[in-house]
């Protein structure tokens, strides 16, 4: 069934005064368009028709034309009323809300969502949103934290700070660590590769197929990385990998390595090397200050894009893998530039104990 455009009709009163907005030059370019509209279809000119003479939409030509036939002269003169902005929250509510998302937590949770705080005050979600996205708050996000209580903090901290700012000369600083236990997944099923409209699928369960630790020294000037896989983390594999260390710097460069406490890096066998390796020189990072030795910041990117993501049938594949991303890093190396000065650090850390004293004493 074809759809039929509405007749239009005008009196000579509606006529003449659609004929003045028509022309009007202090009102709105709409006021004076739709007037325009009308008179052409009470004219017999069809949609289309008037569309093209007034270089419109020819659906919007249609909408003015049916508001017309069923409101008469006050359906296109005046504009629908159309809801205002969003009334705002009282500053008794946003107050409430800050103060229960800093200071109180929902009956049986262990945070706030918007629904829940909603729920809570009284306000609709999207409110909450507002006063949080305002006041910097995120309920949903929770950052992990550790204090060191070295008593040796500050002079270990200005040791490794002012090798990373101040290298020695005629000497190589290595951050070194291990990266134990790396697994060899494979998954029980193969997933869809990455394509428009889809991101890559993986299954989440998965087969082990073994493990291997990645030794690995990262030069800071250079940003060029030594590594070797082995099979267990033990002092034995320590000394292992120190060889090989020994091998790739050259003879005539003193070697700085900063390292962790593990317990591997003090064995007293290590230790006996040490003195016969007089160009070997040890800084060990803090207690609970891993954050200060710079190759975790590689462990990350290896472990992100090699790692994490990669489908390993067996030890071998891993190794593989992993070696084939440090060869590219190696091909051109990018040094990662420490910034902050040991006293940024110190000032920060007193403020984070100050502030974990005052929760403990609460």
């Amino acid at each position: 069934m074809m759809r039929v455009a509405a007749e239009i009709k005008l009196t000579e009163s509606e006529r003449t005064k659609l004929e003045r907005f028509s022309k009007a030059r202090n009102v709105a370019r709409r006021l004076r368009e739709r007037p325009r509209i009308v008179l052409l279809a009470a004219d017999g000119v069809d949609n289309k028709g008037i569309a093209e003479r007034l270089a419109q939409d020819a659906g919007k030509v249609g909408r003015w034309r049916k508001r017309f036939a069923r409101q008469g002269l006050a359906g296109i003169i005046k504009d629908k009323t159309r809801p205002g902005r969003i009334a705002p929250i009282s500053p008794s509510q946003r107050s409430r809300i800050i103060k229960l998302t800093v200071e109180a937590k929902p009956e049986g949770m262990t945070q706030w969502s918007r629904t829940t705080m909603a729920k809570e005050v009284g306000v609709s979600p999207s409110s909450v949103g507002r006063v949080w996205t305002a006041h910097g708050l995120k309920p949903h996000r929770v950052k992990s934290f550790k204090l060191s209580n070295d008593k040796n903090f500050e002079e270990k901290l200005e040791n490794i700070v002012g090798l990373y700012l101040s290298p020695p000369e005629h000497a190589v600083v290595l951050s070194c660590d291990e990266k134990s236990q790396i697994q060899a997944l494979d998954r029980t099923q193969p997933g869809l590769p990455l394509k428009k409209g889809r991101c890559q699928t993986m299954t989440h369960d998965y087969k082990r197929n073994g493990v291997t630790s990645l030794f690995a020294a990262m030069d800071i000037a250079s940003g060029r990385i030594i590594s070797k896989c082995m099979n267990r983390h033990r002092h034995q594999e320590w000394l292992n990998f120190l060889r090989h260390v020994a091998k790739s710097v050259p003879p005539n460069k003193q070697i700085h390595v900063i390292c962790d406490n593990y317990a591997t890096h003090k064995h007293p066998k290590v230790k006996a090397w040490r003195k016969r390796n007089p160009r070997f020189h040890f800084h060990f990072t803090p207690t609970s200050a891993s954050w200060l030795n710079m190759v975790e910041r590689f462990f990350r990117d290896i472990t992100d894009k090699a790692i994490r993501r990669g489908v390993f049938h067996n030890v071998a594949d891993l190794i593989i893998a992993i070696e084939n991303y440090i060869e590219t890093h190696n091909s051109d190396p990018k040094p990662f530039i420490w910034t902050a000065t040991a006293a940024d650090i110190l000032e920060k850390v007193k403020r984070g104990r100050k502030k974990l004293y005052k929760l403990q004493s609460a």
